[in-house]
């Protein structure tokens, strides 16, 4: 989708958040791979099954949008209102999660074999993802066990991480 053609739809959106006529901004299945959503109103947006990927998406206001099935791998999350938001089934890996707000997100940098390693929990959707994986604790340990089968000091690594992440989730 051109950003000329975005920024029309994003314009309607906002005049229907404010009454004013326009109509609810409907972008499932489009491909906004790439695409500049910072600081965008996308509150009430359907973005289903939406490609988003590598997408900037810092400051934008995502509260109560549908991002199910929404493909979100590398987007710019950062500072991005996520509150009440459907995130269900939709790819959060490399995600820039700093300053998200609505979710509880702890990520944590690795020293592991990869650049940039990270283990990042997203507490209210009990989903965790590095690398290239996605999904809940047990299947993450069954990952780190046949992946890093033949490195101890690897695994031991990942699970100290995970242990932090869940004293602090605890507290």
């Amino acid at each position: 989708m051109k950003q000329e053609e975005l920024d029309i739809i994003l314009e309607n959106h906002g005049k229907w958040l404010r009454s004013e006529g326009g109509e609810r901004a409907d972008l499932s299945n489009a491909n906004l791979s790439n695409a500049n959503l910072s600081n965008a109103n996308l509150s009430d947006t359907n973005l289903s099954d939406t490609n988003l990927s590598y997408a900037n998406l810092s400051y934008a206001n995502l509260s109560y949008a549908n991002l199910s099935n929404a493909n979100l791998s590398n987007a710019d999350l950062s500072n991005a209102n996520l509150s009440y938001a459907n995130l269900s089934d939709a790819d959060l890996n490399w995600v820039n999660w700093q300053q998200v707000k609505g979710l509880t997100v702890i990520c944590i940098q690795v020293d592991t074999t990869r650049k940039n390693n990270q283990i990042a929990y997203i507490k209210e959707l009990h989903v965790w993802t590095t690398g290239c994986f996605q999904g809940k604790l047990y299947k993450l340990k069954a990952s780190i066990e046949k992946t890093h089968k033949h490195n101890e000091k690897l695994k031991k690594r990942y699970y100290r991480v995970i242990d932090f992440i869940l004293k602090e989730v605890a507290e």
